[in-house]
């Protein structure tokens, strides 16, 4: 009897998704919960298992197809006997890459051409063909691709995908942990010559579901709302100060390392409670007329970078946290959305948003409003600069100085509430006793 394997629902805003990768073929032995794809939404990837145990028979789609949820995207052949020695947990790429290791070596009078070289070949380029090796059987399209790319050695990374196989996150965090460059294409000749020397290539990759929902938020948020960016400028020193004098005791006590964004969220907090109206967005009320929807918590989204786009997930109740709570929080939704963990759930609901540009090197921005959200900050680059020393008035002072955007949709806030906002997280951070003594 054929099993079907069904495209789950995940969400009501989810109708339908991508395949990623296909994680077994036909004929393939699968055991129930097994992995059998990756699916790509809109909002999150989603690992979808085999409903029984049996001979994977059909597969319906291929990757890089669209599926809607509900549709039968493969088959399963539960009456199938399971083939000797089959496991779950040593793929067949698995096994090619132990007989290839098990390998005797090429005898020493084999010709150059065919035996095995003594150094690391060089890193590829981005005309190099893919590498046919077993490790690089054992990965995702996207991952081979970034892998040569980047010039990066797929033999040396451990897959974190299921039965070990190697996604795209892993190679961009051994990107980030080796400090590989993106292989570089033939350099043109001088242009007095006119001579061009390598390929001039393009080519046309389909945007991810993630990317278009990203898309299209961002092109409701400008046409829909009254949005206006108002500016202002921290002196950061008080913050330094206190981060460097106790963030060793604190990390030895919550485990956790002592960041600036703690101190952001808990200015944010203070700013929501002395300005609602920025806590609050546009919905309509029961006879459809536009109404106001003010929230007495503050649930903080913190935008965060991940490989596949900027997700924007959720601490929830965040005026109750403590320091240690929302750097523990954000550590968590960091290193979930970096491996593609994060859940629906956890990216809905915020009432304002907080993103950082800064870690990216960004002095100042106007960022795009989080529908249906009325506020959205906007930190950047901590710089030093000369300001007047507010402790002696006329005299010029190096101090480190981070400049602060509030875009908010002016529809639900006004301008002098704006600025207010923005002059209580500004007071917070220069002096975070405010903070402690919730003043």
């Amino acid at each position: 009897m054929a099993v079907q394997v069904v495209v789950p629902n995940v969400g009501e805003s989810v109708t339908e998704g991508v395949i990623a990768s296909w994680l077994k073929k036909p004929g393939d032995w699968v055991e129930q919960d097994e992995t059998l794809l990756e699916l790509e939404t809109d909002k999150i990837t989603m690992e979808i298992p085999a409903p029984s145990a049996g001979i994977l028979s059909e597969q319906k789609f291929a990757e890089g197809d669209t599926v809607e949820v509900g549709a039968s995207v493969a088959s399963i052949d539960e009456t199938a006997s399971k083939p000797a020695g089959a496991s779950s947990e040593k793929p067949a790429e698995a096994k090619a890459e132990a007989k290839a290791e098990s390998k005797p070596a090429a005898p020493a009078s084999a010709p150059a051409a065919t035996a095995a070289p003594a150094t690391p070949k060089p890193a590829p380029t981005n005309f190099a063909p893919a590498s046919t090796s077993s490790k690089d059987a054992n990965a995702t399209p996207l991952a081979r691709k970034i892998a040569s790319e980047h010039g990066v050695d797929l033999t040396g990374i451990v897959g974190t995908g299921p039965g070990g196989r190697i996604r795209e996150q892993d190679v961009l965090a051994s990107v980030q942990n080796n400090g590989h460059a993106p292989a570089a294409t033939a350099a043109p000749a001088p242009a007095v010559s006119q001579a061009r020397t390598g390929e001039r290539t393009e080519r046309i990759e389909r945007m991810s579901p993630m990317r278009q929902k990203i898309a299209s938020r961002l092109v409701e948020a400008q046409h829909n709302a009254a949005m206006l960016t108002t500016f202002n400028e921290c002196d950061m020193s008080a913050v330094m100060k206190l981060r460097s004098a106790y963030k060793d005791e604190f990390s030895k006590k919550h485990d956790i390392n002592l960041g600036f964004m703690s101190f952001f969220v808990k200015a944010v907090v203070r700013g929501l409670k002395a300005q609602p109206a920025v806590n609050s967005y546009i919905v309509e009320d029961d006879a459809g007329k536009p109404a106001l929807k003010y929230h007495d918590y503050c649930d903080i989204a913190v935008a965060v970078s991940s490989p596949k786009g900027l997700v924007v997930p959720v601490l929830r109740s965040a005026d109750q946290m403590s320091f240690a709570q929302i750097e523990a929080g954000i550590k968590d939704l960091a290193v979930r959305a970096r491996d593609g963990k994060i859940t629906l759930e956890e990216m809905t609901g915020g009432t304002f948003t907080i993103t950082n540009g800064g870690i990216f090197g960004s002095l100042n921005s106007t960022p795009i409003l989080n529908p249906p959200q009325s506020g959205i900050l906007g930190m950047h680059a901590i710089k030093n600069r000369p300001i007047e020393d507010p402790d002696h008035p006329g005299q010029v002072v190096i101090r480190p100085m981070m400049y602060l955007a509030l875009s908010y949709d002016h529809r639900v806030v006004d301008g002098a509430g704006a600025v207010r906002f923005l002059v209580a997280v500004k007071e917070a951070i220069e002096d975070p006793t405010r903070i402690l003594l919730d003043l």
